[in-house]
């Protein structure tokens, strides 16, 4: 299966995928990659790792977290699947969620940091040829919920939010979902692909995510600026996210749910 720390895969056993030159093209990549910027850095981890969380936010004490990690998904009906085909995303997607975010909190990030959870529209859809794989996802969605309550009930000004991407054939994981499901519906690849419409892109991708980065930061500029001109202390006046509250209790945050965005096109 493979595993990632911030797009990056880590090979744990290429020999059960039969793909060793996904891991000859991702060397490539990361290597690419670091000659673009010298504001980029590179890291080889196994994401699934307990320490690499750890170890990593230590290290860098990020702002901006996006936790784009997991394992290919056995392609199978149920009926053929084991549990440790079955249960593979649950170890790996699931656990990489966990302890990254179990990590996040207690350090903690710096306030007005923002954790993005890449889940997937199989959280929602379903995913029958998969094995555990739209389960998992589901249960990544449930745990940045979780995070983000624990965040708002201690004060510490992080965000979390959890996006579901629709089926591309631009991943691993969607080459294989689009091969699989094709041949389910006894489709070509080509006209399966067409059905889905107009397909995300990793352009599209990265510009919704930078779009919900570039949000966050607008909506923290305006509640500074407010407080800048208006020299009442913020408990006396009515800031963009406070609610209407009965007269004579304090103002407070409203409890609203985590954000789950489908990644839109």
């Amino acid at each position: 299966m493979n595993a990632h720390v911030g797009g990056v895969p880590v090979e744990k056993d290429p020999a059960a995928l039969g793909e060793r030159e996904t891991m000859d093209t991702h060397r490539t990549a990361r290597a690419e990659l670091a000659t673009t910027s010298a504001n980029i850095r590179t890291e080889v981890a196994d994401a699934a790792d307990a320490t690499v969380a750890w170890s990593l936010l230590d290290q860098h004490e990020p702002e901006v977290l996006i936790l784009v990690a997991g394992a290919n998904p056995v392609m199978r009906p149920l009926q053929y699947q084991t549990w440790e085909t079955f249960s593979v995303n649950w170890h790996t997607d699931v656990k990489i969620a966990f302890t990254s975010l179990r990590e996040a909190l207690p350090k903690p990030l710096p306030p007005g940091s923002r954790v993005v959870v890449v889940s997937s529209g199989a959280a929602i859809n379903g995913s029958p040829a998969s094995g555990g794989y739209a389960g998992s996802k589901a249960t990544q969605r449930f745990i940045a919920g979780y995070a983000q309550d624990e965040s708002r009930s201690a004060g510490l000004d992080i965000t979390v939010t959890a996006v579901m991407p629709r089926m591309t054939p631009f991943g691993d994981v969607g080459r294989r979902g689009v091969r699989a499901y094709a041949a389910r519906g006894g489709q070509t690849e080509e006209g399966y692909l067409k059905q889905l419409g107009e397909l995300l892109t990793p352009e599209m991708a990265g510009s919704a995510l930078a779009s919900i980065f570039q949000q966050a930061r607008d909506d923290r500029a305006a509640v500074c600026e407010q407080a800048v001109h208006d020299p009442r202390p913020a408990y006396g006046r009515r800031m963009p996210w406070m609610s209407a509250v009965p007269k004579g209790t304090a103002p407070r945050r409203p409890e609203k749910p985590a954000v789950s965005q489908p990644i839109k096109q």
